[in-house]
């Protein structure tokens, strides 16, 4: 297997992929380039974010892919505790099926076709009540369909879910 390194993340820690998966530099997918796997859009003045934000017109970009991620974990608790609390039948956004039609709306996204793809990655059920737990395997869901890889180990997913 050919690797490339992407980058340092800290710690002695670097982003390695697959050759031909990611690409390096500007093949990389636009989340990897960008840090922000989740291709969260601007707007927000989140944490981690770079101080040149003029390399993307459309989405923020962070100063490491941990920010980015810990950006995907705050807006999953928001979603989790805007509206009820999960498992207790309350109306929070808290299946993948919920979360999936927020995050990419399909009147720009294949929504259907990406909550079968995270459900498939992950193995979670598209209708089960999703826990904080299960936030590592959605991430790299996510991460995976908006990327066409997943390429973070699981320490720094979790690193950027405890930063959240």
């Amino acid at each position: 297997m050919n690797l490339t390194i992407l980058g340092a993340l800290g710690a002695g820690v670097y982003l390695a992929v697959r050759s031909g998966n990611a690409g390096t530099g500007s093949e990389a997918p636009r989340g990897i380039r960008n840090n922000n796997p989740g291709n969260i859009e601007k707007g927000a003045n989140w944490q981690g974010l770079a101080t040149d934000q003029s390399p993307d017109s459309r989405f923020a970009v962070f100063i490491s892919p941990v920010w980015g991620i810990r950006a995907m974990a705050r807006t999953l608790n928001t979603y989790r505790n805007r509206d009820g609390l999960p498992g207790l039948g309350g109306p929070g956004i808290d299946t993948v099926r919920e979360v999936i039609s927020r995050w990419a709306p399909s009147g720009e996204n294949k929504t259907e076709a990406y909550i079968r793809a995270v459900s498939d990655y992950t193995g979670l059920d598209p209708e089960q009540t999703l826990y904080s737990g299960d936030y590592a395997a959605l991430i790299k869901g996510i991460i995976h369909h908006e990327n066409g890889v997943q390429p973070y180990p699981d320490s720094l997913i979790n690193q950027g879910i405890e930063l959240a």
